[in-house]
């Protein structure tokens, strides 16, 4: 709802994780706020949380819990000496509740703009010279322009697309129609095998789809420690994945209800026939329309905001956070923290941004989690280290869940055992890897791990078995 105030202390574009979080302190700390986003549902009305929400990560991770539901009866209840018989998938009810659960959220967030008096502004965004906004409204089309003391700029990011395969959203779909199928395909596949990819394939893989994963690169998540990268792409393969590496898609052509797709790799060019194709080849800075020709906004060639340590724009009073910047990964909750960073320095409240103390996740099953540094960054750098190294298949509790598959990977300083990375593939690796932010931030040792006492049995005590073998010492359990 468009406002009368046309002056704010702070105006933020964009209501994801970024842009809310900055919004919601901005008020906290006394500022008058505007949040400006143009996001609607299915029934055109406002929503506010962004593609993390509503495409991406949120809406990935709860169609993900269904697939285990339906997998784990299908496939694993008869180790527990549970008989399940005729069970049957209710597409339809399942996005139902995927939706049900991103419109619960949606509205707490905006009972959160409404408690802390943030102006919601449902309209699409243009930044003009001198700290003014254009706002145009989409029922209306009419313009208005607001001006704030301070401006941040949070309006995330949108899929990449290539031209080798148009989408139609019907046959070559995005990753937002992806979470919003209806019938389960017989075999699809997948162009990229990055995070996005592989939280997809982790979905339709369980639900019954003969999936793909195609990859123009060579090396599997080559971003990862090689060690956590290698145990991945063989537990994926185990699963049912087709990962096949350093294929890059030449064309893809719909055609009889079905999508063909050309890839050349090593041993040449090859045909696959299949009946969806998703596209998850990454994703850019949404800034194509963020700012005006005149208002000089300084971007780099691949659409990224030019940004200081402070997040600060070349612009005055200018800010940019989430996924507009190069300042660390596109992670939501790096899009907070920078949010609420902005919001305290505005306020003159001083803070700071550990972006090495980053924890990264992949929302497979089981779960990728890292923080810090891999071993061969720190090999290749010259680093005196040691590694600790304690497989599930070792822990009480991965075993009586009959989740064994994965590890735990502690590397430490060779002289003074300080936690330089921790990586972890295992189920609720994402709870796992908080432990290790926090001996990180804190300039733990791994000894300062293996002398913590964890609870038994529980999955955590992976993380002290990798620190205590780390430190030499036997296992007396």
């Amino acid at each position: 709802m468009l406002k009368k105030q046309t002056h704010y202390d702070v105006i933020v574009i964009g209501a994801g994780p970024a842009g809310f979080s900055s919004a919601v302190r901005c008020a906290e700390l006394g500022l008058k706020t505007a949040c400006i986003d143009n996001k609607r549902d299915k029934n055109n009305h406002g929503r506010l949380g962004g593609s993390h929400l509503n495409t991406g990560g949120v809406a990935s991770m709860t169609l993900l819990d269904s697939a285990k539901i339906f997998y784990q009866l299908t496939h694993e209840a008869a180790k527990h000496g549970i008989g399940a018989e005729n069970i049957s998938i209710d597409m339809p009810k399942m996005i139902r509740r995927k939706d049900k659960i991103i419109e619960d959220i949606n509205h707490k967030m905006i009972g959160q703009f409404a408690h802390h008096k943030v102006d919601h502004i449902l309209a699409k965004a243009k930044l003009l010279g001198d700290r003014q906004v254009e706002i145009t409204t989409e029922d209306s089309h009419l313009k208005s322009i607001l001006r704030a003391t301070h401006i941040i700029l949070a309006s995330g990011s949108i899929p990449i697309k290539l031209s080798c395969a148009p989408i139609d959203n019907e046959f070559i779909i995005d990753s937002k129609t992806a979470l919003n199928l209806e019938v389960i395909p017989k075999k699809l596949a997948i162009i990229g095998a990055g995070v996005v990819g592989l939280e997809l394939a982790s979905i339709w893989n369980r639900l019954g789809a003969e999936t793909v994963l195609l990859e123009a690169q060579e090396n599997f998540l080559s971003l990862l420690d090689q060690q956590i990268s290698g145990e991945a792409y063989r537990i994926f393969q185990s699963q049912g994945f087709d990962l096949r590496l350093g294929a890059r898609v030449i064309s893809a052509k719909k055609g009889n209800r079905k999508v063909t797709i050309e890839y050349q790799d090593q041993e040449g060019i090859h045909t696959l026939r299949i009946d969806k194709l998703i596209v998850a080849c990454g994703r850019k800075p949404n800034t194509a329309e963020l700012a005006a020709p005149e208002a000089d906004l300084l971007l780099d060639d691949n659409g990224y905001v030019y940004v200081d340590e402070n997040c600060r724009t070349n612009l005055p009073g200018v800010y940019a956070v989430g996924d507009l910047t190069l300042l660390g990964p596109m992670l939501a909750h790096k899009g907070i923290e920078e949010g609420i960073f902005v919001a305290e320095s505005i306020a003159g409240i001083d803070n700071v941004i550990n972006y090495d103390n980053m924890p990264s996740v992949i929302y497979t099953e089981p779960e990728i989690a890292w923080v810090g540094q891999t071993e061969q960054a720190l090999r290749a750098a010259g680093e005196s280290i040691k590694v600790g190294i304690f497989p599930l298949s070792s822990t009480v509790r991965a075993l009586a869940l009959d989740k064994a598959e994965g590890l735990v990977k502690i590397i430490a300083h060779a002289e003074t055992d300080k936690v330089l990375g921790v990586h972890i593939i295992a189920t609720q690796a994402s709870e796992l890897i908080a432990e290790a932010v926090l001996a990180i931030e804190f300039s733990a040792s791994s000894e300062d791990l293996a002398r913590t006492i964890h609870a038994r049995p529980t999955l955590s005590e992976s993380v002290h078995d990798a620190a205590t073998i780390l430190g030499g010492r036997a296992l007396s359990k």
